[in-house]
């Protein structure tokens, strides 16, 4: 975990979230997308729940999981660590809100909650963070026999929501 990161990340949320919610939902559907992408294929499904929460779902491969010499899962934790493809990359992926995608650890540091569940042929985990921070190890859950990533997340309240060019004017 990269601790300094996350707090950068909510010391200026503006900067990593110009587009509030919209940005971070565009961030787990483009991390959704490489997903569904290493099928060949896929879809992926957002979800707004009513305790202000947004879940996006996909059928991809699922998040691929390392072992250790005693069989325990190993895993980066991927929601609470800088993501170099994007972060600091001087051409990163530019989002469908014109802003550039910096990686998972935005949602993570700038959510209340993060609940990552991982289904992939062999094994299936789910592992809670907050405010980025992981809480939970890799916890095993029942296989039934899909294979994808759901990311539920709950935007902290300090998430910018941009005013409308038309309100601003206005």
């Amino acid at each position: 975990m990269d601790a300094d990161h996350l707090a950068l990340i909510r010391s200026d949320p503006a900067t990593y979230a110009p587009g509030g919610i919209r940005h971070l939902i565009l961030e787990v559907v483009a991390y959704a997308a490489d997903e569904a992408e290493s099928r060949g294929g896929g879809s992926w499904t957002v979800t707004f729940h009513a305790d202000g929460s947004v879940s996006v779902a996909d059928d991809g491969r699922g998040t691929d999981t390392r072992f250790d010499a005693h069989g325990r899962p190993v895993k980066k934790p991927v929601m609470a660590t800088k993501d170099l493809r994007f972060f600091d990359h001087p051409e990163a992926q530019l989002l469908a809100d014109g802003h550039p995608r910096r990686g998972m650890s935005v949602v993570a540091a700038l959510s209340e909650w993060l609940v990552h569940t991982n289904r992939r042929a062999g094994g299936a985990w789910v592992q809670r963070y907050e405010h980025g921070v992981p809480t939970t190890g890799l916890t095993p859950i029942p296989d039934d026999g899909t294979t994808g990533t759901v990311v539920r997340f709950r935007p902290a309240e300090r998430v910018p929501v941009p005013i409308p060019a038309h309100d601003a004017m206005g």
